[in-house]
């Protein structure tokens, strides 16, 4: 996939390829979830079809707006490389970030259109969903996006909300179902199990110790946690061609007194050195909260029991 990211909004003309226009899904698309995906499916099927073919392509914001207007770190279900993998899933082979500036928070919804769709992006389809604002104080609507786009001779693809059979699919409700821990609601939202992707790092080494040695996971600074406790899983590996199965520690250790939040994940049957190595790790199960134990044999008790009830899931 092609990625262009400016730090300025003036050196996006001369980044995007001015011999070849695009059809374009326009928004944040954190989560890539099953919403995001009908609308991308309208660039990518647009795409195949025109002639000559625009490349398919998502515009979007960096840093994330709610960040800019907040001064506050948005966590991400999909940071950027997450985001890239599940674009390119669908068939997206460009990704435009533009930098969410003052002077970009400015523009009216036709200045934005005009000067950033039509003049340097060339936009021959414009998808998005029907919750979509756009410009100066988000004024603008789906209805005046269809509108602009008539008037410079773009297609507008609207996509309704998606609904499952109780609610609405988006983004902060997939957020909320993970921080309260319901990992089948957050996972049914998105079409598919949340993921950390991240590389193996040198951790305590207490694990060996207790006989389940753990892969330390680094995951990146802006990825959303979900609740704090132990889960069942897959994990991919590049060097191993099927999924392992995994019990997945997120919290802070508190028997163990752990000074910051870690991701550790104990392969089963499986051993290796993983150091280094970049991990995929799918979360299926949500198997029980963080604890403290009296002691370290009680922690190595409740660890067997978690491997156990994780086989037998995962099988």
């Amino acid at each position: 996939m092609r990625i262009l990211s400016t730090t300025n909004e003036q050196e996006l003309s001369t980044a995007v390829t001015a011999s070849q226009s695009v059809a374009i899904a326009l928004g944040n698309f954190d989560g890539v979830h099953r919403g995001h995906q009908i609308v991308l499916e309208q660039v990518v099927k647009f795409a195949n079809q025109a002639d000559p073919k625009p490349q398919p392509a998502v515009v979007s914001f960096n840093p994330h707006p709610r960040t800019f207007f907040t001064g506050q770190p948005q966590p991400l279900l999909t940071p950027l490389s997450e985001k890239i993998e599940q674009l390119e899933a669908v068939g997206i082979e460009q990704l435009v970030l533009l930098p969410f500036t003052q002077a970009l928070a400015k523009l009216s919804p036709r200045q934005f259109v005009e000067s950033i769709l039509v003049n340097k992006l060339q936009a021959k389809l414009i998808s998005v969903g029907q919750d979509f604002r756009f410009g100066y104080q988000r004024q603008g609507t789906v209805k005046d996006l269809h509108t602009l786009g008539q008037e410079f001779g773009i297609t507008v693809a609207i996509t309704d909300l998606i609904q499952t059979d109780t609610e609405r699919i988006s983004s902060s409700r997939i957020r909320q179902a993970l921080l309260s821990g319901n990992l089948p609601r957050a996972n049914h939202l998105l079409g598919r199990p949340y993921c950390l992707m991240g590389t193996v790092v040198t951790g305590q080494k207490l694990g060996r110790t207790l006989g389940f040695p753990t892969a330390n996971l680094a995951l990146p600074d802006d990825k959303l946690w979900p609740q704090f406790g132990v889960y069942a899983g897959w994990v991919t590996l590049s060097a191993v061609n099927n999924p392992i199965p995994a019990v997945i520690n997120l919290g802070d250790r508190p028997t163990v007194n752990g000074q910051a939040p870690s991701a550790e994940v104990h392969l089963l049957n499986w051993s290796g050195d993983l150091y280094g190595q970049s991990l995929r790790v799918d979360l299926h199960f949500y198997l029980r909260p963080e604890q403290k134990f009296a002691n370290l044999n009680q922690l190595k008790d409740q660890i067997q029991a978690d491997c156990d009830r994780a086989r037998i899931l995962l099988a």
